[in-house]
């Protein structure tokens, strides 16, 4: 990523984030966008790296919802729940804070190469590791106490019990900061950490007012209608047409399935994947598998 734009930000800095200087010994933090002091009104977004399409789904349309109301979505640019929250605020507009287990450098995962600029344009990649620092696993709980203590409460989507989510929703318990669980299947291993969370105490969401109503009375009034929706897309024609039409919101198909299923060269497949993907119709899973997204019209 570089180090052309990047800012070194201190505890006592004007642009120090003021919830992060809150918490005790709050970190040096590397930055690469904008913080801006609209970005106190922040909800993190955690899960799985390895959701279900339900999972995907619920953590793009809660980071969309609430940040066309003005709510900062913030999560760690892990795959997974964390890209869908990251893409579900970009999708409408909205601010997102993403928190980096490794230096500003380093592009991790991969996959997410694409949503640096988007990110960096409508928030920041911040972290606390030097450029050079790869994403190590002694690194992410720091960076998970960092993620929780930028937000006045943590959503926690699809997680396993023993995942590192649950440890970011454990530091915003630690901080005084709300946590809050989306219901899953019940037979679902995903469902596991947000249904221990719900059991010991955390608030059920069931959409993005369940969220609101838990802030403390100065965010509430902060936040903000949505904008009026916007012009419909133009309609999806040619390749892309169909691919969308093979693809399922819950089936992910692999890659090898879909080149099965349509009549296009592995060129043209690839780029009709990509392109269905930019404009929020499809989504790439773990594993090369790919899901239908439902249209923006269908959120409420």
């Amino acid at each position: 990523m570089g180090r052309a734009h990047e800012t070194v930000l201190v505890p006592g800095d004007a642009c120090y984030p003021a919830l992060l200087s809150a918490m005790a010994s709050p970190p040096t933090l590397y930055v690469r966008g904008s913080l801006e002091s609209s970005d106190a009104l922040a909800v993190a977004i955690v899960g799985s790296r390895r959701p279900t399409p339900y999972g995907v789904e619920v953590a793009e349309s809660l980071a969309a919802e609430l940040a066309a109301r003005g709510v900062t979505i913030v999560s760690g640019f892990a795959r997974g729940i964390d890209t869908a929250a990251h893409r579900g605020a970009l999708s409408v507009g909205g601010r997102t804070l993403a928190v980096l287990g490794n230096g500003l450098d380093v592009v991790y995962p991969p996959e997410n190469r694409s949503l640096i600029t988007a990110v960096e344009r409508q928030g920041a990649l911040l972290t606390q590791f030097r450029s050079g620092t790869g994403p190590l696993a002694r690194n992410f709980p720091a960076r998970n106490r960092t993620l929780a203590g930028l937000a006045l409460g943590v959503v926690v989507v699809e997680a396993t019990e023993r995942s590192g989510a649950l440890i970011t929703a454990g530091f915003a318990g630690d901080l005084g900061r709300e946590v809050f669980a989306v219901p899953g299947r019940l037979t679902s291993e995903q469902s596991r950490g947000p249904h221990g969370l719900l059991r010991d105490g955390a608030i059920l969401v069931r959409d993005w007012a369940d969220v609101v109503q838990e802030l403390p009375e100065q965010w509430r009034r902060a936040v903000r209608p949505p904008a009026e929706p916007a012009q419909p897309a133009e309609a999806v024609t040619g390749a892309q047409a169909t691919v969308l039409a093979a693809l399922r919101p819950d089936e992910p198909l692999h890659i090898e399935d879909l080149t099965d299923l349509v009549a296009l060269t592995p060129g043209r497949l690839a780029s009709a994947l990509v392109a269905l993907e930019l404009a929020g119709h499809a989504r790439q899973l773990e594993g090369q598998r790919w899901i239908a997204m439902p249209t923006r019209s269908r959120r409420k």
